[in-house]
């Protein structure tokens, strides 16, 4: 029996895709949207957000940004071409996307300059060890998942979510008019990025995914794929919680920073 999906609907609508895939995405909405709506990203949209909090957010997704790239890649070496039509629709998107991650490794540097946060300061990485449950995760899924799952988990979780929450805090101009006018676009450029185009990219991950897998996953599949996602949501969350404990803490900012990582 043939098995293979292929897309016939518009990419960014979920009927579009097989009724496993349709279910996965309703399984995995709640995750997603405690992620995408959460307190620190209206705080961050409305320009209220305590530079201490910023200061930790951006070091802290630093990891992610600076190895997505990697980790896409980690993915890349698991296709061979002409094997599969997922592992050949999976090479291209890959090779042509690995690109445009490193550019914004530069953009979210620009990001952290604007805040007053050296290289150095990313670098050297100090900030709560719960900020960098994220990125270990992503790591130890592009290397030990097959390509369905690590995709699932990375470029359809995480640039998801992304591209949702970069959209909110760009849906008002009061972050962006926070920054001095001859700085401002270079500031800005990551999050406009990510909120004018990036919404494309997990539909496009999606539909990999999906011919990979084909129009009938097992419930074995789908527990998987659904793990992976929601794990990638949860990770989101924890490390939003932790920035913002900062906000509520009585520590003192020097003991904070001096928190290990």
């Amino acid at each position: 029996m043939i098995d293979t999906f292929v897309r016939t609907g518009p990419l960014m609508e979920p009927g579009s895709y097989p009724g496993w895939a349709q279910q996965l995405i309703n399984d995995c909405s709640g995750a997603k949207a405690r992620v995408v709506g959460h307190e620190l990203y209206q705080r961050m949209r409305d320009a209220r957000l305590s530079p201490m909090v910023m200061r930790h957010y951006l070091i802290g997704g630093w990891p992610v940004v600076e190895q997505f790239s990697v980790y896409m890649a980690q993915n890349l070496i698991k296709t061979r071409f002409g094997r599969h039509p997922g592992e050949d629709m999976a090479r291209r998107w890959l090779m042509r996307n690995i690109r445009v991650e490193l550019n914004h490794a530069d953009y979210w540097v620009n990001w952290c300059e604007a805040h007053d946060v050296s290289l150095s300061d990313l670098k050297a990485q100090r900030v709560a060890p719960e900020l960098h449950a994220l990125s270990h995760w992503c790591s130890q899924s592009c290397t030990s998942d097959s390509l369905a799952v690590a995709m699932a988990a990375t470029n359809y979780a995480i640039e998801g979510a992304t591209g949702e929450w970069a959209a909110l805090v760009c849906s008002t101009g009061t972050y962006a008019e926070a920054f001095p006018d001859e700085s401002r676009k270079r500031a800005m450029k990551w999050l406009k990025m990510h909120a004018q185009y990036d919404d494309a990219h997990p539909w496009e991950a999606l539909e990999i995914i999906c011919t990979l897998i084909g129009n009938h996953a097992s419930e074995a599949q789908q527990y998987e794929l659904r793990q992976a996602i929601t794990r990638s949501y949860d990770y989101m969350y924890l490390f939003l919680e932790r920035c913002m404990q900062l906000e509520r803490s009585s520590k003192p900012v020097r003991e904070l920073l001096a928190e290990p990582a």
